[in-house]
């Protein structure tokens, strides 16, 4: 797990401390280096290069910064006055984070217009501080620990962040009117694994200048770590629905057995499912409820998200899969009745892949967690065959921040779910579907498909719920002795799919 949630809570919570103004001595702002010829290649060539030398990890900041404890990392924040690009024409922003604390290593920025690229240069006096910030001094940081953009998407005038770029190869977005929650990671390496999980890091980012007539930005990225080296080029559109198409390159320089191409972040405390375990006036805590998969059979399944008591790990084999990604279904202030975290406004995030993946799994992992402020869960794509030492793998995919994608003559949504005890033992499961013209007048006609790799399940019935207008289904479990069950569940009509597949993972 990671724990990320007090580093998001500081960003936020520093732009409402007192200030305390700073002398400075040059010209305010970022400023940039020195310029030199820039291309795309470049980066390749450097993560292809470096691949063949054995991998050493960056120097980290002074001790001092290290020993910031949480207080006084929230004590320093950027001054969006400062940002690259500000009182110009170009209608992005670009803001840096202060490094230390869960950042020891700081990466390099650079800014490159008409094929030239500059570095920004590290500057303590960009940041606003409290006098809770010890007097640490700039000398040896030499880099910040992350980025954020902003541009101008509810009113002129007014740049609105989207998307953040912080530690590891961690990123983060939204759509215009979300805050943060989920988060996406460049790659991931030895998930789950008895070894212990590699995490890549970002450590340099070249960020293309935009015209003033323009409405995205694409970002180059050089990833490294001890088992591979990358190069990443983003392709950022904000808006309603931020998309960020992506391209990488990732060179080995040991096998690779385990990596996973999309990979996504989240959290999961309770819902409906498991309401029992948490006393919490609450309904339901999650940053994402379910793991939506359009597979190469024409599939769709929809598999909600677990809190379990151990450790567990599903794979859901396929071969050139449509798209998966982590959905937040539930929209209404009331599905969470949370003031402060508003769940309800975290966006989803869709994986859409522009090249062949080929075989493989979408791989999710679900880890225990009795806190919200730890990230337990975890889905990527698993391609099946190991990459060698030495080799390389080229993929492309589309991610889209916001809500769940429209797609044409989509089968029934499952809206939520709801498992709990029934007196007389066992267990009663209700799946809520949306309403839509496909659904029968007569609910009678729709056929009940349930079946359990383990203990005993009702032959189900159908009601329409009056709150959502569409069909609840539900049936009763009785496990025995059983400690765990597989469910596959689906609404057909005239013996086609009315419905998404739901799966489910039941334990003792």
């Amino acid at each position: 797990m990671m724990l990320r949630r007090d580093a998001l809570k500081a960003l936020i919570a520093a732009a409402a401390l007192p200030r305390v103004a700073f002398a400075q001595d040059e010209e305010p702002g970022l400023q940039l280096g020195a310029p030199h010829p820039f291309a795309r290649q470049d980066v390749i060539e450097r993560a292809r290069l470096m691949a063949q030398s054995a991998y050493e990890p960056r120097a980290a900041v002074p001790q001092g910064w290290l020993d910031l404890d949480y207080d006084q990392y929230r004590a320093i924040w950027f001054d969006a006055r400062n940002a690259l690009w500000e009182g110009t024409e170009t209608p992005l922003r670009l803001d840096v984070f202060p490094p230390g604390l869960y950042f020891p290593r700081p990466i390099q920025i650079y800014s490159v217009d008409h094929g030239l690229a500059q570095r920004v240069q590290f500057d303590l006096n960009v940041f606003d501080r409290t006098d809770q910030f010890p007097d640490l001094g700039a000398d040896g940081v030499q880099g910040y620990s992350g980025l954020r953009l902003r541009a101008e998407l509810e009113q002129p005038g007014i740049f609105t962040e989207f998307a953040v770029f912080q530690g590891a190869s961690y990123f983060r977005g939204i759509g215009t009117g979300q805050i943060y929650g989920l988060s996406a990671r460049g790659l991931a390496i030895d998930t789950a694994e008895p070894s212990g999980e590699e995490f890549p890091e970002f450590t340099t980012f070249w960020i293309e200048r935009p015209a003033p007539d323009r409405d995205d930005v694409v970002i180059h990225a050089l990833m490294d770590t001890p088992s591979c080296t990358g190069a990443y080029r983003f392709h950022i559109r904000p808006g309603t629905d931020l998309v960020m198409d992506v391209e990488a390159q990732i060179f080995a320089r040991t096998e690779m057995t385990h990596i996973g191409l999309g990979a996504l972040t989240s959290m999961f405390l309770f819902d409906e499912t498991i309401r029992d375990r948490f006393s919490d006036f609450r309904a339901a805590v999650h940053d994402s409820d379910g793991l939506l998969i359009r597979n190469g059979a024409g599939e769709t399944l929809w598999r909600p998200l677990a809190n379990p008591k151990a450790l567990q790990v599903s794979a859901f084999t396929d071969n050139a899969p449509v798209g998966f990604g982590l959905m937040q279904r539930e929209r209404r202030f009331s599905d969470f009745a949370d003031l402060e975290a508003l769940y309800h406004r975290r966006p989803s995030l869709w994986i859409e892949p522009l090249s062949d993946w080929g075989q493989g799994a979408v791989t999710l992992v679900e880890i225990p967690t009795d806190l919200e402020f730890y990230d337990n869960i975890v889905t990527y794509w698993r391609p099946a065959e190991p990459l060698a030492a030495g080799g390389a793998l080229g993929f492309e995919y589309r991610m889209t921040w916001g809500h769940e994608p429209e797609v044409a003559n989509r089968p029934l949504r499952v809206l939520n779910t709801r498992i709990g005890g029934r007196p007389e033992g066992g267990l009663v499961v209700a799946i809520d579907f949306e309403d839509a013209p496909s659904v029968p007048e007569d609910l009678s006609q729709i056929e009940r498909l349930i079946r359990s790799s383990q203990g005993d399940v009702s032959s189900g019935v159908v009601q329409r719920n009056p709150d959502t207008g569409g069909p609840r289904l539900a049936f009763t479990f009785t496990p025995g002795d059983t400690q765990l069950a597989e469910f596959r569940v689906q609404l057909r009509l005239n013996g086609e799919p009315l419905s998404e597949v739901w799966l489910y993972r039941w334990t003792a």
